[in-house]
């Protein structure tokens, strides 16, 4: 086994499993077949093969350290891994910068068609094969910014194929079309780069850097790592990267269990029920507040508090578990607080009253539907100002991400005695029979 440049290979875990087992393979299937018996190979031979175990590595990746990942983002850098090691423009630098926005893994990012981008209700979508897992033509969301990124390098690549062939491909060719294809092995622009090609350019770009060992893999690991952070539960993170199981998505989640915590939720501002909808009440954007007025708002919401729908409850007694002294009204109450992790949530209420209030039919009903809802639309502009101040607007947007059991926390925490459920049931029924006998009486009489 030898590197692309000639010199021979150093035995790794990898190499030596893929020589050994693959060889025990051939010999058994040989041995099967009745071929080892026509070459004269005896049986004990080909079972003494040793196996030379799993070809996975001993440990795993790590995700980049912050200085690290600045480096690998730098505008500057970037433009050097273009100008000095891809000095063609085959696409070093976007399949780059496609791996650390969608870790996507690197051979499914080389393998992209031309085709691969789309709108969906308006929606810039990214179609790839995840043929490590058998996943074929999955769509993901991505940013506008990589939208027009890709876009640009379709525009090359059929500039490129009209330099070589003197013509545009048509609609079935472009189909078929690598958006970044190779000169080497094909000349239709069907076949892609390779994974060689790739670490050929990035390598020594990394090398120049001084940044030490970096792998395009670790900018998986940083995601994962990133959206964990963010709030999302493995199911996420497996969906996403395109993992078959939850085990396998853990593999790319290096976090403590302390840095679980979702930080969309750590922002909070008053409710609309409260005399100022939309005031911070804590997070990180308090830093504008003066000491004393920090001092003042401070209270541990991220554990005296309850999941509500929309929010959480603040109200001690109902925290501890009791009941609601004001039957749940929670939208109107100033207990009740909204977090970063609900924005989505009431951006669509504010949609369904703005829809309310066009279809009224007059204006007098539609200036009281938006007077109504006027408190609550502050509360909502305070919390995105927050969240835009904190740099989390994007990621409130993005991740829609409160996670299940919050809402189910209420049922948990509240208990009920079996005799008296029964006793209630019983008295139900009786309503209810009561109630037919009087309806059937009066039916009589209507007939009668």
């Amino acid at each position: 086994m030898v590197r692309s440049d000639g010199k021979p290979s150093i035995v790794t875990t990898g190499t030596r499993s893929v020589v050994f087992n693959h060889t025990r393979k051939i010999l058994r299937k040989a041995m099967d077949d009745g071929a080892t018996n026509a070459l004269g190979l005896a049986r004990e031979f080909v079972v003494a093969l040793p196996n030379a175990g799993a070809t996975a590595y001993p440990k795993r990746r790590r995700p980049f350290a912050d200085e690290v990942a600045r480096a690998l983002a730098d505008e500057r850098n970037l433009a050097e891994l273009t100008r000095v090691h891809d000095p063609d423009d085959e696409g070093a630098r976007d399949i780059w910068e496609i791996v650390v926005v969608t870790g996507r893994r690197l051979g499914e990012v080389i393998e992209l068609r031309w085709n691969c981008i789309g709108r969906l209700s308006g929606l810039a979508m990214l179609w790839h094969d995840q043929t490590k897992v058998g996943n074929y033509d999955a769509a993901i969301r991505i940013p506008e910014s990589l939208y027009d990124l890709i876009a640009d390098r379709q525009r090359k690549t059929l500039s490129r194929f009209a330099d070589e062939h003197g013509y545009i491909p048509t609609g079935k060719e472009r189909d078929g079309l690598a958006l970044f294809p190779t000169n080497y092995r094909s000349t239709d622009g069907t076949i892609a780069l390779s994974r060689p090609w790739f670490y050929s350019r990035f390598r020594p770009w990394v090398d120049a850097m001084d940044i030490g060992h970096c792998v395009p893999h670790q900018a998986r690991h940083t995601l994962a790592t990133s959206l964990l952070r963010q709030g999302a539960t493995l199911t996420h993170i497996r969906r996403y990267l395109g993992h078959v199981s939850d085990r396998m998505a853990e593999h790319y989640v290096h976090l403590s269990n302390t840095d679980l915590e979702n930080v969309l939720q750590h922002v909070w501002v008053a409710g609309p029920g409260t005399a100022s909808p939309g005031e911070l009440l804590a997070g990180d954007s308090a830093k504008a507040l003066t000491k004393e007025q920090a001092l003042a708002i401070a209270v541990d919401l991220a554990r005296r508090s309850t999941p509500a729908e929309g929010g959480f409850c603040t109200f001690q007694p109902v925290v501890d578990g009791g009941a609601c002294p004001w039957n749940l009204d929670c939208h109107n109450c100033d207990k009740f607080v909204l977090s970063g992790a609900d924005l989505l949530y009431w951006r669509r209420k504010r949609e369904q009253w703005r829809l309310l209030a066009e279809g009224a039919p007059d204006d007098a009903t539609a200036d009281y539907l938006h007077r109504y809802f006027e408190p609550t639309a502050r509360a909502i502009d305070g919390l995105e100002k927050a969240l835009a101040g904190l740099g989390l607007l994007d990621d409130a947007l993005a991740l829609d991400l409160r996670k299940p059991q919050d809402y189910f926390h209420r049922v948990w925490s509240t208990a009920f005695r079996a005799a008296d459920l029964a006793d209630a049931g019983s008295r139900e029924q009786d309503e209810y029979s009561d109630t037919c006998t009087t309806d059937g009486d009066d039916l009589k009489q209507d007939i009668a």
